[in-house]
């Protein structure tokens, strides 16, 4: 597979420069140029394969180019040693649970695989990289667990002002580990300037071999993709209709992979979403995207801070604009809506559910009630722990699901008993003093 940017189609590229140098020099993001039709391994598979030979079988078609067979095996298996979790609610209601690992976000998946698939041709080129992130949530945990004995990355993680968390001292690169936290004398979106003003610097992205392990790395898009022929491998001998998803549209990534999957001639029927300012309805009912009326080349560069993938879905849809109306389906979801959806998916499944996830389940309800999908199966995807939203399902339930020691130790505020920092000089500092 080679790979093109959202903003330059005559860029063309491998696997290994798009996860390296994540960001292409137009100020857009990276995107497959080209699928292979996995049709006939995904209708071959079924509940008896892993995962991890999912994501082999997926990895082999996107990096063939590059990489043996053996090797995008190795990559998958190291990366997944678990997997999700598909639960029947009844005959048209699938869950299926992407928190599984060991933080209990979704994010494990994603980053794990990147993180793998980066150490793996590092190793092979004898080169060293440096991710350059920040966070005030669990990812702090997600990237240590990811890079826990790794030899050829390691990781500059900011944090706001009393936000640190997730963290052990093992992990620290003073004590031996891969990670260098730093608490920022400031709010998320200083973190965010400061990133920015580094990945402005050229020269010291080059020197440092500066990526990130956020979405605008399409190493983790690649990674997201994986879910959707695994949940079909389990629904196929229990369902003979169409097949929807039903998801939380976050930063459009889990959308974009879905349509990646659809491409690679996975059987889908549509993927439902709540409706965004973004991605919503249009007067006759179908799917719109309002950011499309704002022409590439007059927008600012990809955020490296906080990257949205609105342009990887517009591209999707540029290929044949019938697409839209006819896969994606934006529902209006009130916060009516979704306490109804989370009392719902209580009392009927004894299911807990985040808010994301009940948005996801409202929008799938809505759908239903206009007369689509009718006879069909819905999936819905879960991304993260329910118990990481205790007090939203409290106040929803009157009570929340118990958090498990693996997912409480993610969020588990940390002391980093270290100066903050102020400046990108400071940060700059630290890259250059990092040694493998």
């Amino acid at each position: 597979m080679r790979f093109t940017s959202t903003r330059n189609r005559t860029i063309s590229v491998g696997f290994e420069q798009v996860i390296r140098n994540c960001i292409p020099g137009d100020g857009g993001l990276y995107i497959p140029a080209d699928m292979s039709d996995l049709r006939r391994w995904i209708l071959y598979s079924d509940e008896q394969t892993s995962y991890a030979s999912v994501a082999g079988a997926m990895t082999l078609a996107c990096i063939n180019e590059e990489f043996s067979p053996i090797i995008c095996e190795t990559i998958a298996t190291h990366a997944f040693p678990y997997e999700p979790v598909l639960k029947k609610l009844d005959d048209g209601l699938f869950l299926l649970e992407l928190y599984h690992g060991p933080t209990g976000w979704q994010r494990d998946f994603c980053v794990n695989f990147l993180i793998e698939s980066l150490e793996t041709i590092l190793e092979f080129k004898g080169n060293t990289a440096i991710t350059l992130d920040y966070t005030s949530s669990a990812f702090g945990s997600i990237l240590s667990h990811a890079l826990r004995d790794k030899k050829y990355i390691k990781s500059v993680l900011l944090f706001p002002k009393g936000a640190v968390k997730g963290l052990q001292e093992r992990d620290y690169i003073w004590n031996g580990g891969t990670v260098y936290p730093i608490e920022i004398d400031g709010t998320e979106e200083d973190c965010r300037n400061l990133i920015r003003a580094i990945f402005k610097n050229k020269t010291i992205v080059s020197k440092c071999n500066l990526t990130t392990a956020n979405s605008a790395n399409v190493g983790r898009l690649i990674a997201q993709m994986f879910v959707y022929p695994f949940a079909f491998s389990r629904l196929k001998k229990q369902v003979s209709g169409t097949i929807y998803y039903a998801m939380d549209p976050g930063s459009y990534s889990n959308l974009v992979a879905g349509l990646y999957a659809w491409r690679l001639a996975m059987p889908v029927n549509g993927f439902i979403v709540p409706a965004t300012g973004s991605l919503t309805l249009d007067s006759m009912g179908n799917c719109t995207m309002l950011d499309s009326l704002v022409p590439l080349n007059q927008r600012e560069p990809v955020d490296p801070a906080f990257p949205n993938n609105i342009e990887r879905l517009e591209e999707v849809f540029s290929i044949n604009t019938g697409m839209m109306k006819n896969l994606v389906f934006p529902q209006h979801v009130t916060d009516e809506d979704t306490i109804s959806a989370v009392k719902e998916l209580f009392m009927k499944y004894g299911q807990y559910a985040d808010k994301s996830t009940a948005q996801a389940y409202a929008a799938a309800k809505k759908m239903r009630e206009k007369g689509n999908c009718e006879g069909g199966t819905i999936v819905l995807l879960a991304k993260n722990d329910p118990a990481l939203s205790g007090n939203f399902v409290r106040h929803c339930l009157g009570e929340a699901p118990a958090m498990a020691d693996n997912v409480a130790a993610g969020i588990a505020p940390t002391n980093l008993n270290r100066p903050l920092v102020r400046t990108p000089d400071d940060i700059i500092s630290v890259l250059s003093s990092l040694t493998f």
